[in-house]
C-alpha cells in the first residue's frame, strides 16, 4: 500500500514539475513573469526531480545552468536512494 501511495505522488510531482518547466520555458520566450530557481529545485526536492528533469531535455530548458545539470540527477541519486531503503 504504501508504494502504491509513494509511486502515486511521484508521478503526480513529476507531472507537475514537468509542467511548471514547460511553462516558465514558455513564459521566457515571451518575455513574462518567470517561475524562480528556487521554486524549480523545491518541486523537484518535494519528489518532480524526474519530471524537472524530463522537461529541462524536453523543453531544452535550464540545460546550460550547471547547478541544474548537476543538481537534478544528484536529488535523482538522493530520492531514489531513500526510496530503495524504505520500500525494501
Amino acid at each position: 500500500m504504501l508504494q502504491k501511495i509513494l509511486m502515486g505522488y511521484i508521478l503526480i510531482m513529476s507531472i507537475v514539475a514537468f509542467s511548471v518547466c514547460g511553462a516558465d520555458k514558455f513564459a521566457a520566450q515571451r518575455q513574462k513573469r518567470r517561475v524562480p530557481e528556487k521554486v524549480l529545485f523545491l518541486l523537484a526536492a518535494i519528489g518532480g526531480s524526474l519530471g524537472l528533469y524530463l522537461g529541462m531535455f524536453t523543453f531544452r530548458h535550464k540545460t546550460k545552468h550547471w547547478y541544474f545539470v548537476i543538481g537534478v540527477p544528484a536529488i535523482i541519486l538522493a530520492q531514489s536512494a531513500v526510496l530503495l531503503y524504505f520500500l525494501r
